[in-house]
């Protein structure tokens, strides 16, 4: 399928869990905006990543009853090759970024986790880890170049949702972004970490955090299973 035929029924590729939850919101005035600014960018020739089958592939590999635990980013990766729909991840093989290659280092610190050279993190994903960005697609080489488009409205509702019909969720909430985006979860059903961002401008703040091992206390307090974070190398 082609990137314009996939905008312009992309309600119907969504994960079946979510779409419940979400049904109503691909019905509103919005999201038909957001629509055709995606289209309009499609057809004025400009490439969009990630690839159309992985703009809801966090949604697909985490669905909405196994989310244990939330780690926000801003936009998927503009460079080819590496956004793939999760969050800091990148398919096997793709040079590992800066900020993940922090979040590396973050786990050899907390956990002993010796740093993978590879940066696919489905496998987190598979456990109950919801790797999403709030805004879900970007234009080849261009930061930031899809925000204030109505993903982020679409993804406040995701939030929304798992706070309020969920609980024992973890958010982790990396840097002044995910910080204000996570504002309204109800921390008395969830817990909420927060520290900065992994990328080198702030990657200070971020060191020394111990989310990873701090997430998985919590989850065996409300009796979910761990967490593992460290991939099986081959």
């Amino acid at each position: 399928m082609n990137f314009l035929s996939f905008v312009i029924c992309m309600d119907v590729h969504i994960e079946s869990s979510w779409k419940a939850v979400l049904q109503d919101e691909f019905e509103k005035s919005y999201f038909a905006e957001l629509k055709k600014f995606l289209v309009d960018e499609i057809s004025s020739g400009k490439t969009i990543y990630p690839h159309p089958k992985n703009i809801f592939h966090a949604f697909e590999a985490c669905p909405f009853h196994q989310v244990k635990v939330v780690i926000l980013g801003q936009d998927p990766y503009h460079t080819p090759g590496a956004a793939h729909g999760l969050c800091f991840s990148v398919p096997e093989g793709a040079p590992l970024p800066p900020s993940l290659q922090n979040i590396y280092k973050e786990l050899k610190s907390d956990l002993g986790i010796s740093p993978s050279k590879n940066g696919n993190l489905e496998y987190w994903a598979e456990q109950g880890v919801f790797l999403l960005n709030s805004v879900l697609t970007v234009q080849k080489g261009l930061a930031a170049s899809h925000a204030k488009k109505g993903w982020e409205t679409f993804t406040d509702r995701v939030i929304q949702e798992l706070s309020e019909k969920r609980e024992g969720i973890v958010f982790l909430l990396w840097g002044n972004y995910a910080k204000k985006k996570g504002e309204h979860i109800n921390r008395s059903k969830h817990l909420v970490l927060e520290a900065g961002h992994p990328s080198p401008l702030s990657v200070r703040h971020f060191l020394g955090c111990q989310h990873f091992s701090k997430a998985n206390v919590y989850l065996g307090e409300m009796g979910s299973s761990e967490i593992v974070w460290g991939r099986k190398e081959c």
